[in-house]
């Protein structure tokens, strides 16, 4: 029995040399901490209203900019990962997805269907 269909997704197949990689997102991910540090403060210490504003607007298209390329990184790790892999270990047990394919091995199994 074959496993479950993989869901078709519209457009083209990912590909990871077009997106974003890992040195940006965490680029975008400090920036986005620095700017949610700086923001109340730049109240506290009364800094013009124009910077505390200026810097509320930056943080949250820099949270738009990083959740995007989370989904993006995400996706991709997913897109890997849709064949299965043996363990890397020479004396692991057999996976699920594994024992799923040999199918029925006793003989309880099969009185039960």
């Amino acid at each position: 029995m074959p496993g479950p269909a993989m869901p078709e997704y519209k457009g083209a197949p990912l590909d990871a040399e077009r997106g974003p990689g890992l040195g940006c997102f965490w680029l975008q991910v400090v920036l986005l901490v620095v700017t949610l540090v700086v923001t109340p403060l730049s109240v506290v210490m009364a800094a013009p209203s124009w910077l505390s504003a200026a810097l509320l607007i930056l943080s949250l298209v820099l949270l738009f900019f990083v959740g995007q390329t989370m989904i993006f990184l995400l996706r991709l790790v997913a897109a890997d990962r849709r064949t299965r892999r043996r363990p890397l270990s020479p004396h692991a047990q057999p996976t699920v997805g594994q024992l799923e394919d040999e199918g029925p091995t006793s003989d309880s199994d099969q009185d039960n269907s």
